[in-house]
């Protein structure tokens, strides 16, 4: 396996790992681009000299070419506003190249379990290939700081996401693809005749996923709909889009067929004409709910979702190791500066927690939290300004107050078309909460940052959490924190939220690999990483009754009916 790593990656010994134990000051490497060893074979970025002067190229990936447009958007850097990576400014005349590769695919897909199986082989074989090639120190490293580059996080946070990757990739090596496409029979009436259950591919699809998650999310989604036989069109968001294109260029080196893959770069008018002149069978989107539910009607509800999540915890009424729910709620509301989908977004605390002074733990974990580490960071898609206002429209609210946070960050360069905000709690009465719809719309009001919702409840109180649970309009995390079996039926069994956790050690963040991870209580609903979720996702059902005979040899013509 070695002699196939290098034949695909070069030599990978070359580029040192470097951890945050190394001392070294995250956020100055990261901006001042010290270039550290030789590129990688199937990279054309360095992630550490990308820079102001030294601003990466990025390609559009079409019928298997890799091309770019007649205009170009030059990103922001984040931690500083220099330009530094070109990306292709798609417009819409030059969609039609897209549209007829789309179209080029046939309804049954690239394969099926009829046609083509031996593409089942050949994924199981690159996933093991690139499974192998990410967990190279070279590898990992190079898509790690890569993240970092383009949506600065912390390189624990980074690493992660890299992780995840690698351990789905292993996961689907080997005989695993074609597990995937299991069919099963059902005897018929009489001799000759079975009914078989197939897992169908749609044929051309769209996948559109955001910023937060540039590896993890398109490729766990990209190489789904590949498992199945379908033709993705990917669009990534733009301003970290670059992570993609290296890692397809990776899995190109690891054998996958150029054309398999379209890869756009564009804004979302633009994308927009494209999918309603493609018209792919199904299109996967990841990302806001306004966006989304334009795109159900758009599409002609052709989608599936994994959309936004104003995401709760309950902390129950069994006070038990409070420092460690205390770091996990730090974690869950501002790793990644809160630009996670399954961020806490609220925490409703029961009065027993009070006692502990689990407020001043919360306070006291985020204070630690620095721009130097990047543990706390760049906010992309809100400006300071807009989460100044939500705090300032919340405090209207009676009864609420700031519970810590509050400020903007200082000693920085990240330019102002990006949030730079402390770590922020604002608390709210549960009761005046839920008094109008106007208070229960801002203080669940989505805010995609380092900021949550605190509030306390009394025993008598659990219903009106439930309530407040009922009333929210997306479902995709929670947390319910007690190892109170009843309490824990009782909240369980009342709510809906597409991937729960529940137990002491519950948590509202985290997509790793092994479970399912996505929305609840709707019907287009999508879900990313398990077996379950790309079958779902990613085929449908096909049905072949198969009738040979033979026909009995004293029949006749029988009246007609």
């Amino acid at each position: 396996m070695q002699r196939c790593v290098v034949k695909y990656f070069g030599q990978l010994s070359c580029r040192k790992k470097i951890l945050p134990s190394d001392g070294l000051d995250l956020y100055s490497a990261l901006i001042t681009g010290q270039r550290h060893a030789s590129m990688l074979s199937f990279a054309t970025v360095d992630p550490v000299e990308v820079s102001g002067s030294h601003p990466g190229q990025m390609y559009n990936l079409v019928q298997g070419k890799w091309q770019g447009t007649s205009k170009w958007v030059e990103l922001l850097d984040p931690l500083n506003g220099e330009k530094f990576i070109r990306v292709p400014d798609t417009s819409n005349s030059e969609n039609q190249l897209f549209v007829k590769s789309s179209q080029s695919c046939p309804k049954s897909g690239l394969h099926n379990p009829l046609r083509n199986s031996e593409r089942y082989l050949l994924y199981g074989d690159i996933c093991a290939k690139a499974g192998y090639a990410l967990k190279q120190p070279e590898v990992e490293t190079f898509f790690t700081r890569l993240i970092q580059r383009v949506s600065p996080k912390s390189y624990a946070q980074a690493l992660g996401e890299v992780t995840v990757t690698q351990k789905f990739l292993e996961n689907f090596s080997g005989d695993q693809v074609r597990f995937l496409a299991r069919s099963f029979a059902v005897p018929g009436n009489h001799a000759g005749q079975q009914s078989t259950g197939l897992r169908w591919p749609y044929g051309p699809v769209a996948i559109i996923t955001p910023f937060n998650f540039p590896l993890e999310i398109p490729v766990l989604q990209v190489l789904g709909a590949l498992f199945m036989g379908n033709k993705p069109l990917l669009k990534v968001d733009s301003k970290v889009s670059l992570v993609m294109e290296q890692f397809l260029r990776l899995l190109h080196e690891c054998g996958m067929p150029l054309t398999d893959v379209d890869f756009i770069n564009s804004d979302g008018p633009v994308m927009n004409n494209l999918l309603l002149q493609a018209e792919p069978a199904m299109t996967l989107f990841t990302g806001s709910s306004k966006v989304a539910e334009k795109l159900a009607l758009d599409l002609k509800g052709r989608i599936k979702l994994e959309d936004a999540g104003f995401d709760w915890k309950i902390l129950g009424p069994d006070v038990q190791n409070e420092d460690y729910v205390a770091w996990v709620c730090d974690q869950d509301a501002y790793a990644c500066s809160g630009q996670k989908c399954s961020a806490q977004s609220i925490l409703f605390m029961h009065e027993n927690w009070k006692k502990v002074g689990f407020k001043e733990k919360l306070k006291e974990l985020a204070a630690r939290r620095k721009l130097e580490d990047l543990t706390v960071g760049p906010v992309l898609t809100v400006t300071t300004e807009r989460m100044l206002e939500h705090i300032n429209k919340l405090m209207d609210i009676p009864g609420a107050h700031l519970a810590y946070g509050g400020k903007p960050l200082d000693g920085h360069n990240i330019p102002k078309v990006y949030g730079a905000m402390e770590p922020t709690a604002v608390f709210v009465p549960l009761k005046e909460m839920l008094k109008s719809k106007e208070n229960f719309a801002l203080a669940t009001t989505e805010i995609f940052g380092p900021f949550q919702i605190l509030t306390e409840y009394k025993d008598e109180d659990l219903p009106l959490v439930l309530e407040a649970c009922e009333r929210m309009h997306a479902h995709l995390t929670a947390a319910v924190v007690s190892n109170d079996v009843l309490f824990l039926q009782q909240v369980l069994s009342n709510t809906v939220n597409g991937t729960t956790y529940a137990g002491i050690r519950a948590r509202t963040t985290g997509a790793p690999q092994n479970h399912w991870f996505g929305p609840a209580g709707d019907p287009r609903g999508a879900g990313i990483g398990t077996p379950e979720a790309i079958k779902l996702v990613w085929s449908c059902h096909r049905e072949i009754i198969h009738d040979v005979g033979p026909i009995p040899k004293d029949w006749k013509i029988p009246q007609c009916t």
